[in-house]
């Protein structure tokens, strides 16, 4: 089709490098039934202090124990939630030559497909996304619908993540307006995702895996599987359902809380269905430190603004991000002996 991006092209290229029997991805050991992530009834927050006290206690021990978890009575209407869908199947459904244009949407930049920097088939990802800031959203003037649906989407999903972040952050002994203070102005995005239909999907990945750089992702998948996270070195399917929505802790989450919340492994397989989801990623602005409010910290301060451009070095030289291990600090064994 004319409308996926050329990824087979770049798959053979890459298989032409490889050596023979060490082509595509490895083959991981994946449990077969689905894991049951915790599921968080956030309605509860609305209603008396028993309520809302024993909702914020499953949200921090969903967030130590698993670093994923599922919410339910979001608040996002489920109209909100199919409407992205669609618009965002037609906004993928321009022909590539269109949608691969610097000035499609009107904003340069967003789009992309693969891994131009993958050195090997198991760095490819069998996927294409738009990456929107949500600052730059209402810059979305020629596409009234997708702009109206991301604005209500992006509130909704923002404020559902600095709830969440509130709460966790509270646990740790860090006032309320934390989060808030860094990322009302800050680097928060969506990120529309299309996995196209993939001839050869035990070869390549939908998405590579990794964690997130961010404070915490929101992400809605609706009905197609795909997603799969690390828990205890094995990787688990996790079962879509259009009434939840997933959360995720993510990297600068983790060192904020100085690991006692963990930013988890995920990726996505490919496969021969076609798969729509998309996420919100919840971010501060790029001159904010990064830092943990625990001491003796496990890891040396830094910008966001210094953690991206790290994670872009690390892609461009080896295919995959880093990530935090760049910023342990020397002392972590001494910590780490100290918490047995």
């Amino acid at each position: 089709m004319d409308i996926d991006p050329p990824l087979q092209v770049c798959y053979n290229a890459l298989m032409k490098d490889e050596v023979e029997g060490k082509s595509g991805r490895v083959e991981d050991e994946v449990e077969e039934t689905y894991e049951d992530l915790p599921v968080i009834d956030l309605g509860l927050l609305k209603m008396g202090n028993l309520e809302r006290e024993k909702c914020k206690k499953e949200i921090v021990e969903a967030a130590r124990n698993w670093g994923f978890f599922q919410v339910m009575n979001h608040g996002v209407p489920e109209r909100a939630l199919k409407a992205l869908l669609y618009e965002q199947k037609k906004v993928f459904y321009h022909p590539f030559a269109h949608k691969s244009l610097g000035n499609f949407l009107n904003l340069g930049g967003t789009y992309r497909w693969g891994n131009p920097l993958a050195l090997s088939p198991s760095q490819i990802s069998w996927s294409e996304a738009f990456h929107i800031a949500v600052l730059d959203v209402s810059s979305l003037e020629e596409h009234v619908t997708l702009r109206s649906t991301m604005e209500t989407v992006a509130k909704k999903f923002g404020s559902i993540a600095e709830s969440i972040a509130e709460i966790l952050g509270q646990s740790l002994g860090i006032k309320w307006s934390y989060f808030k203070e860094r990322c009302e102005k800050g680097k928060s995005s969506l990120r529309l995702n299309r996995y196209p239909p993939c001839p050869f999907a035990s070869k390549v990945y939908g998405l590579i895996p990794h964690t997130d750089s961010d404070y915490l992702t929101i992400l809605y998948q609706a009905h197609t599987s795909g997603l799969q996270l690390m828990r205890d070195g094995t990787w688990f399917p996790v079962k879509p359902n259009p009434q939840y929505l997933l959360v995720n802790i993510g990297d600068l989450l983790q060192v904020v809380s100085n690991d006692v919340f963990k930013s988890i492994k995920h990726r996505v397989v490919a496969s021969e269905e076609e798969r729509f989801s998309f996420a919100y990623f919840y971010c501060p602005s790029e001159d904010v430190m990064i830092e943990s409010c625990m001491k003796p910290s496990i890891y040396k301060q830094f910008s966001y603004k210094e953690y991206r451009q790290q994670i872009e070095k690390d892609v461009e030289k080896t295919g995959n991000k880093v990530g935090l291990s760049r910023f342990f600090l020397h002392h972590m064994l001494d910590f780490n002996l100290l918490n047995e």
